[in-house]
């Protein structure tokens, strides 16, 4: 049973090793936010203790959230050089090949999240070996998460470049209402029913909550930080955020495996430039 998975998996971890190009673009598209918007958080988070420490850890968690959704399209390069159509006849389960490639997407989606935690460290970012456990373990569940949810997006799409498409659109609003590059306090009022319902508003809540060592921090004071949410009164804690996180895994696992097993992945479309 675990066979099949593994094997995929470590063809995808192979893969990542001889693209390395693909790895470097995902790497400098999150030092240059992290350039640009440095200086964005200067202005906007004037009552951050660290304002750069903040931007880093949501940098990161951005990181492991776009990798685990652009990883997925795998599987569209799978059905276009034919490796997909004999997987699918070789003696094991629908539900073992997508595992496979979720697994796969999560483990790059963190070592690119990892590589970024290395930068950070030069830049200032403190982290205890508690605390980086803890990290960690939440970059595999965030990864885990959209990963799944990357490869339900590709078994719904019926072209690859309309993946990529509903890729971006996915992903650059839910990226930008969440909180990681611009505080959600210095975002205008209007808003903040967006930020509330951006399941990333909480992903990246729950990260910071642990990178920056917030546990003794009062409500209010987290509040303040955009770190725990007051909606009407009602006070959405870190730890709420990470159920919440949890119950987002555990559904876009099941509808992806679900998926997976009845899709019909001879309708896909590949795009190819012409020459």
């Amino acid at each position: 049973m675990i066979r099949p998975i593994k094997a995929i998996l470590s063809r995808n971890l192979l893969k990542l090793r001889r693209d390395r190009m693909k790895l470097f673009l995902n790497l400098f598209m999150s030092a240059l936010f992290l350039f640009i918007f440095s200086f964005v958080i200067k202005s906007t988070g004037r009552g951050l203790d660290h304002p750069m420490n903040y931007l880093i850890s949501g940098i990161i968690i951005m990181t492991v959230f776009q990798s685990s959704l652009s990883n997925s399209m795998n599987i569209l390069e799978d059905i276009s050089s034919g490796f997909m159509k004999e997987i699918l006849v070789a003696p094991i389960n629908r539900w073992q090949i997508a595992i496979g490639h979720v697994l796969s997407a999560m483990v790059v989606s963190v070592i690119q999240g990892l590589i970024i935690v290395v930068i950070g460290l030069f830049m200032g970012l403190s982290i205890d070996f508690l605390h980086a456990v803890a990290m960690v373990g939440l970059m595999f569940l965030v990864g885990l998460t959209f990963s799944a949810l990357g490869l339900y997006l590709a078994t719904l799409t019926k072209e690859s470049s309309n993946f990529q498409l509903l890729i971006t659109i996915v992903s650059f609003p839910l990226t930008f209402l969440s909180g990681a590059y611009i505080p959600t306090m210095a975002l205008p009022g209007i808003l903040l029913p967006l930020v509330y319902l951006n399941p990333l508003t909480y992903t990246t809540a729950a990260f910071r909550f642990i990178t920056l060592h917030m546990e003794n921090m009062p409500v209010a004071d987290l509040v303040k930080a955009g770190v725990a949410f007051n909606v009407n009164g009602f006070i959405i804690t870190p730890v709420m955020s990470l159920m919440f996180i949890v119950a987002m895994c555990f559904l876009f696992f099941y509808l992806c495996v679900n998926r997976f097993n009845s899709a019909d992945f001879s309708r896909v479309k590949i795009f190819k430039h012409s020459h």
